[in-house]
């Protein structure tokens, strides 16, 4: 089972995680230092292509860290589905790019680099922090008026894998050797355009080039956990759950979940199109049971206090696709008890129950007739959530431990 990301709040409590985040800032700023991002002239340099050493190691601690996450998650040492991957707003993130370019060719820092320059009493990082707040605050004020196009072109977690459809595994092989290519070619540029000869690399260099080559086909090689494998590492603590029916809510929770305003419900309904046509509650998402795995990382961007109740007519398809999304490190992942099969049974009134039930159903079919494709139309589709309802509550609401934000270094 994957023991990365570390839930530091969990093990060293408030004050503790805090002081571990101070450290690695400590730690990062120190190196950008030592690197020379905290020089203006130097970063803007790169433009200019004279000094190309800001790509260089940034594009190194890419190379790096990309290959020994995807390595560490395919040992099974890293749960990747809890790392922050920040969505993909497609033009947005475009012009912000763009933007953002502009400001680091005029000023000589990006946000990160102008707070390492400040830390060492540099002037212009200081108007530069100062410039960077008062466009967070002008930001801020006026976002409104532009945030239709702010929140267009949505992607979601969108990764180079995904695009280029092939797997990890040979996207980490191809950025590797991009980088050592451009790397070289940088070298030549800047041997150019200072009219000196091409830099005498070190000796270390061709042995990490070599190295970091033989860990990314190594990667490739090893693939990525399937759905099934990460069902396999933690079937052990999570069948558990099932076996003592912890994870299935009655109609009555659900129904009080929905009526709560602390809380977000998110049904996902896993039953055919024709049988979700004919009835459904009020807000289900229908996904077929093969589209589950998918829609897992998107749902990891709901808010914290979202709660996901998983159903079918009966509980078997509903509880594959709880297995799948807790696979997938979803949290507060429910199942309806009994299904709509049996919410319909609770809600219905009696003239429609006594009418219409279909006796020596199967397991999972709908054991109800309708004579129209009634959808979220009929009465049980939308009970009164404020009626007062015994239940034994099962929902507990679980933390998520990926982080919510990205940054610049």
């Amino acid at each position: 089972m994957a023991v990365f990301p570390l839930p530091l709040a969990d093990l060293l409590g408030h004050w503790g995680s805090y002081s571990v985040y101070a450290l690695v800032g400590l730690a990062f700023g120190f190196v950008l230092e030592s690197a020379g991002f905290g020089n203006s002239k130097l970063l803007a340099a790169q433009f200019y292509f004279r000094d190309m050493r800001v790509f260089k190691v940034m594009f190194t601690a890419i190379i790096t860290a990309m290959t020994l996450v995807f390595l560490a998650s395919a040992a099974g040492w890293l749960d990747y589905n809890l790392v922050w991957v920040p969505p993909t707003y497609l033009w947005p993130g475009i012009v912000g790019g763009l933007i953002m370019g502009v400001g680091f060719i005029i000023g000589g820092f990006c946000p990160g680099t102008s707070l390492v320059g400040a830390a060492t009493g540099k002037l212009d990082a200081l108007f530069f922090v100062g410039g960077a707040l008062f466009g967070i605050f002008l930001f801020g004020e006026t976002v409104s008026s532009f945030d239709v196009f702010f929140e267009s072109s949505y992607m979601g977690r969108f990764t180079l894998p995904q695009w280029l459809g092939v797997s990890y595994g040979t996207v980490v092989i191809g950025v590797v050797l991009m980088a050592l290519v451009m790397f070289g070619v940088s070298e030549r540029v800047e041997a150019r355009v200072n009219r000196r000869p091409v830099a005498v690399l070190p000796r270390w260099a061709p042995v990490a080039a070599v190295a970091l080559i033989a860990l990314a086909v190594v990667n490739a090689s090893m693939g990525q956990p399937t759905s099934q494998d990460r069902w396999n590492a933690i079937s052990a603590e999570q069948q558990v759950l099932i076996d003592e029916r912890r994870v299935y809510v009655s109609p009555q929770e659900l129904l009080s979940l929905i009526g709560d305003a602390h809380i977000k419900a998110v049904l996902l309904d896993v039953r055919a199109e024709r049988d979700y046509n004919q009835f459904h509650i009020l807000d289900a998402r229908r996904h077929a049971p093969e589209e589950i795995e998918a829609v897992a990382g998107e749902l990891m961007f709901e808010p914290a206090n979202t709660v996901f109740v998983v159903m079918g007519n009966g509980e078997a398809a509903a509880t594959g696709a709880w297995k799948t999304l807790r696979a997938e490190s979803l949290p507060n992942v429910y199942i309806l008890e009994g299904g709509v099969n049996h919410w319909i049974d609770t809600f219905a009134d009696d003239v429609f129950r006594l009418a219409n039930a279909v006796p020596d159903a199967a397991e999972d079919q709908l054991s109800w007739r309708f004579p129209a494709a009634t959808g979220a139309r009929h009465p049980a589709a939308e009970p009164n959530p404020y009626i007062n309802l015994a239940f034994e509550p099962k929902v507990k609401l679980e933390i998520k431990r990926a982080p919510t934000g990205g940054g610049c270094g």
